[in-house]
């Protein structure tokens, strides 16, 4: 594989799941470039016309002049023909099924809320916040519902082995405490998240770094 570089922000969920999925993998990122995005690090000229012309991140450089972005889609990429994407068309399909509904169920609502309750601080919710974030937390439940009875009877989402499904759902998931939301209430979701925690190649979430930045 070419050489790696992440574009990220090690405060985003999303830029954790593509380092995960890396590791897990045994995948070398060779290089991670910051960016404050609250200071338009990812608003620039030289940002929008080579990186990335929607201004996010992460987004993984595969070489000198290769840019994917969206997270899921690194992580879709880095993991095609390891073991983590099952060679079974069925079970290949329920992977895609577990990673679109974290990106419209779980980063949208526990991902939001987290980066407001670290970054802004609930005592200094706008209004507009104040109103958004009692939906956004019951949908979040909701999700989390869905995800706790899907493992009842299962130890992974997809396979009996850990799949891309179960990365891209930890990275947001295993944050929801600093959304205000207690896993303790889901408690297949949280003995999962402790099978991933232990799971051979795991890599830990670690951004204190940005959160001092």
């Amino acid at each position: 594989m070419q050489r790696l570089t992440l574009h990220e922000d090690r405060f985003s969920g999303n830029a954790y799941k593509v380092r995960l999925t890396a590791s897990l993998i045994d995948v070398k990122i060779h290089e991670s470039i910051q960016y404050e995005i609250s200071k338009g690090g990812t608003r620039t000229p030289d940002f929008l016309s080579k990186i990335n012309a929607n201004g996010r991140i992460p987004v993984l450089q595969v070489g000198s002049d290769k840019y994917l972005p969206e997270s899921n889609a690194a992580c879709y990429y880095l993991a095609t023909g390891s073991r983590l994407i099952p060679s079974d068309p069925w079970k290949h399909a329920q992977v895609l099924q577990w990673m679109f509904f974290e990106q419209s169920f779980v980063e949208p609502t526990i991902g939001t809320l987290r980066y407001w309750f670290k970054r802004t601080g609930e005592d200094n919710f706008s209004q507009e916040q104040q109103v958004v974030s009692s939906s956004k937390r019951e949908s979040a439940e909701t999700a989390l519902q869905v995800m706790d009875a899907h493992l009842a009877t299962r130890d992974f989402f997809v396979d009996e082995e850990m799949t891309l499904a179960d990365a891209v759902l930890y990275a947001y998931v295993h944050l929801a405490p600093e959304a205000g939301l207690d896993l303790a209430r889901w408690a297949n979701v949280h003995a999962w998240c402790r099978r991933i925690s232990n799971h051979s190649g795991f890599v830990s979430m670690d951004y204190r770094e940005s959160e001092e930045t």
